[in-house]
């Protein structure tokens, strides 16, 4: 009987300022260490940082490739023969991704995925609550609210000072400013569920 290699799935869920990029690229130095041959993807839609690096608010950084559909994960990492699979951002990824990362588990490979587990309406987002449901194991971090400094488990989007409605769009790529007659000021905080607001 031909012994098939076993596969992993992790995922590093919070909100923003929770440290999840610096956990997974904690994860990825210490794979270095062990040999482990690493791809790091991330959607092209995140543009806050050049696109072959992932870095983190703390400064640390990794190479990364960016990638517009899911199926090209799998391909990038055939071509790399990585055994290792790191996806920055998950959230910004199609529901198609959930299928991608199976199959690359099934075939023996370890994918660990970070991603806001919930918008700035507290809802899952995008892929994540999926990801997390087929996960063998999940890491759920947690920032400090800006209001009270107690635990903060949600992401609050500020509009000028203020917090966004239900109504704004989920996904805000390069802020609204120069689609507005009147430039808007788009910032975020954690929050704790008791300061979290959603007009």
């Amino acid at each position: 009987m031909i012994e098939v290699p076993r596969g992993h799935i992790q995922v590093i869920a919070g909100c923003m300022f929770s440290g999840k990029t610096d956990e997974l690229l904690r994860l990825l130095r210490r794979a270095e260490i062990a040999r482990r041959r690493i791809l790091l993807v991330r959607p092209t839609i995140d543009d806050r940082t050049e696109a072959e690096v992932v870095r983190s608010r703390s400064g640390a950084a990794y190479g990364s490739t960016s990638v517009v559909d899911p199926t090209e994960i799998e391909t990038l990492a055939k071509d790399a023969w990585a055994d290792m699979i790191a996806i920055e951002e998950a959230q910004f990824f199609p529901a198609s991704l959930v299928p991608v990362v199976e199959r690359l588990a099934d075939a023996g490979r370890t994918v660990i995925l970070s991603g806001l587990n919930t918008d700035f309406r507290g809802r899952p987002f995008g892929p994540m609550a999926n990801l997390m449901a087929i996960a063998d194991g999940v890491t759920s971090l947690t920032a400090i609210c800006t209001v009270c400094g107690d635990e903060a488990t949600r992401t609050q989007r500020l509009i000028d000072g203020r917090p966004a409605g239900a109504d704004e769009p989920v996904v805000v790529v390069g802020g609204l400013a120069s689609e507005m007659s009147t430039p808007r000021r788009e910032t975020y905080e954690a929050r704790c569920r008791a300061h979290h607001e959603l007009p």
